[in-house]
């Protein structure tokens, strides 16, 4: 056989790495949710209690609760449930679409602009095809931080808010400022595992890759608590610190109500604050009238605690999303992604402490994340800070699940899972020998040396790589 050139193997490669890209993400696998139930070991009073738990996450929200069942919706807002934008494939998960098969529900905040008489606009960013979204200002007016968010709605003309005249934000006019800046709901499922897990172990598993990750130019440090210094886990850049926390904020953030973790009402401004606050906290008296304990101090532990520790206890019981059986494909795939070095931040297993949870302590589970930061470059980078995490950095996002979601990256950006993986990377600032250190220098995402190992795949092996990732 005639030897092959150095030049005709580089061709090789690149038609190769050309071929690769044109493979095809499968799509979101059919079939029932893998997904929206309590964690199997739960003894019967944990199972009612995520029972009751994930009644309370689905409740509706209004300003008063005259209308919809549950009170504290607004002055702004972007959704009135925490299921509207936790839905796919079941309650609990990402952001729902018109994309999917199993669950085909258009975009609910199209709908909800003008929601019982609310004169809202709808923002071009939301579409009934689309992701459910929030929004963020990057910068202020006078060019300082900014990095909350706006919500999309207000409840202006609402029936239940009369009075009420503040306007939206101006989206049109922030968009066109290069300002604005998008994240879609995380899925919730299997978090209490999350967690439980000691920082010890999430220390020893980022430990363990140090030198395989230098080798790729692969960073990695956590986020933490400015109070006690201890790893903080939960969001798009891990900025909180429990599930408690996170059900509080996106309580305050998203649907507008104060709460006993967020105590302050958001754009309270005069005639269009309708309750005392904290809108929503623990109850003296058993507000359930379905309970044989009504209005009495007893009830279940559910029906006496606040919407957020019922939102955070759905969070914490519910199981992990279940894997596809294995094929020949997914399990060549898997390989791949080791091999190529996608779980160097992706890591496929970590275990929990001791819990208080039947059957969760010492749990080996499958995230498929180290929940530490990495920067992803400027072509991700969404120029916010939350604690440690700036402007590039994200926490690695957990990949059990993402065989049956829609939306891909923190803002939504591409349904296309293979388009997914290559947003990952910025290869014109990575090029030539890897193992040298001045090229991984200029490599400007923490992922460019992976995708630069990506490209090389085959275009079968690529195949495989992406329905393993479907498969999970």
């Amino acid at each position: 056989m005639k030897k092959q050139s150095a030049g005709g193997g580089a061709m090789l490669v690149f038609c190769l790495a050309i071929a690769a890209w044109g493979q095809q993400d499968p799509g979101p696998r059919a079939g029932t949710s893998a997904a929206g139930g309590y964690y199997p070991t739960l003894n019967p009073n944990e199972q009612t209690f995520f029972t009751q738990a994930a009644t309370r996450f689905q409740e509706v929200t209004s300003v008063s609760g005259n209308i919809e069942a549950g009170s504290g919706l607004g002055p702004t807002f972007n959704g009135n449930s925490c299921a509207m934008c936790h839905a796919q494939p079941a309650v609990g998960g990402s952001s729902p679409g018109l994309t999917s098969p199993q669950n085909p529900i258009a975009n609910p905040q199209v709908a909800l602009a003008t929601l019982d008489q609310a004169t809202n606009t709808v923002p071009s960013f939301i579409t009934a095809n689309g992701p459910v979204r929030e929004a963020r200002f990057i910068r202020n007016a006078n060019g300082s931080p900014d990095g909350g968010v706006h919500g999309l709605y207000t409840i202006a003309g609402r029936t239940d808010a009369p009075g009420c005249t503040l306007a939206q934000p101006n989206f049109a006019q922030q968009l066109l400022a290069n300002n604005v800046i998008f994240r879609i709901p995380t899925p919730v499922f299997g978090l209490g595992l999350v967690e439980n897990t000691p920082d010890s172990v999430l220390q020893a598993n980022l430990a363990a890759t140090r030198a395989a990750r230098q080798f790729f130019g692969i960073g990695g440090t956590f986020n933490t608590s400015g109070n006690d210094g201890t790893i903080t886990k939960f969001g798009w850049k891990a900025q909180n610190k429990s599930l408690v926390v996170f059900a509080g904020e996106a309580y305050n953030v998203e649907q507008g109500v104060s709460n006993e973790m967020f105590p302050n009402e958001r754009s309270a401004v005069a005639g269009c604050v309708f309750n005392s606050t904290p809108e929503d906290s623990s109850l003296m008296t058993n507000g359930d009238s379905n309970s044989p304990n009504y209005n009495t101090p007893y009830g279940t532990v559910s029906e006496m605690s606040s919407d957020i520790i019922n939102f955070a206890a759905f969070m914490r019981l519910s199981a992990p999303p279940a894997p596809a059986p294995p094929t020949a494909s997914t399990q060549n795939g898997a390989t791949l992604f080791s091999k190529i070095g996608c779980a160097l931040c992706h890591s496929p297993s970590l275990t929990t402490g001791p819990s208080p949870y039947t059957g969760m302590s010492g749990v080996v589970y499958h995230p498929y994340s180290d929940f530490a930061l990495h920067s992803m470059g400027p072509n991700l980078a969404d120029g916010i800070t939350q604690g440690a995490a700036g402007p590039t950095q994200f926490r690695t996002a957990p990949l059990w699940g993402l065989g049956q979601r829609l939306f891909f990256l923190h803002d939504g950006r591409t349904s296309d899972l293979l388009q997914a993986v290559k947003e990952h990377s910025d290869p014109d600032n990575c090029r030539g020998n890897f193992s040298r250190a001045s090229v991984r220098a200029s490599c400007t995402s923490e992922a460019d040396g992976v995708i630069r190992n990506f490209k090389t795949l085959s275009p079968s092996q690529v195949q495989d790589l992406l329905n393993f990732l479907r498969s999970l």
